[in-house]
């Protein structure tokens, strides 16, 4: 729920340390993400090599609040795995019965990463701008951020409702008029 309300890369939500929740704005800060390193799992900086804000929606405020405060380290992780330890997207398989979760509802096909394209898509069909998205998804163009859109039917529909209100609506002759753009030809 946190990766897809959050629009947040698997990496990245196994990177969020206690310090990085602002419970005063409900933000946070994405600073690092985890990834695998000959080694083992390594913290790194972000994809985009950027910090960026990420907003805290109501639906996961509580959830938030409860790790928050039941830390007393502020570099602790929000996130572990079921022994304690850094979030791998296998371990984030294994513990969710990711597997499991998705051929029960027919979706096979999900992957994790689908969680930030479902996100950013909610953003979208709330109204977000497009600009404000790429900010959130920490995307260097907005041409990334449109690939992560997947408007549905309802969607599409609702968009020509409002076109037609839109030329419908009564115009006063001293007010701004329906112009035509385009070619002249």
């Amino acid at each position: 729920m946190f990766a897809a309300c959050t629009a947040a890369r698997i990496r990245e939500v196994s990177g969020v340390r206690v310090a990085n929740i602002d419970l005063a704005t409900w933000t946070w800060t994405v600073r690092r993400q985890t990834t695998p390193s000959p080694g083992g799992l390594v913290d790194k900086g972000t994809k985009g090599k950027r910090a960026r804000k990420v907003p805290l929606i109501a639906e996961v405020r509580e959830l938030v609040r409860r790790r928050v405060e039941s830390q007393s380290n502020p570099s602790a992780r929000l996130f572990t795995g079921p022994r304690g330890g850094r979030i791998s997207t296998a371990v984030l398989r294994d513990a969710t019965h990711w597997d499991e979760v998705v051929a029960r509802l027919g979706h096979e096909h999900l992957r994790r990463h689908d969680l930030r394209h479902t996100g950013l898509t909610w953003m979208a069909d709330a109204g977000v701008p497009l600009h404000v998205l790429r900010k959130i998804a920490g995307h260097g163009s907005l041409s990334t951020t449109q690939r992560y859109l997947h408007p549905d039917a309802a969607s599409i529909a609702a968009a020509s409702d409002s076109l037609t209100a839109y030329l419908g609506a009564p115009r006063s002759p001293n007010g701004p008029q329906l112009r035509i753009v385009g070619d002249t030809a």
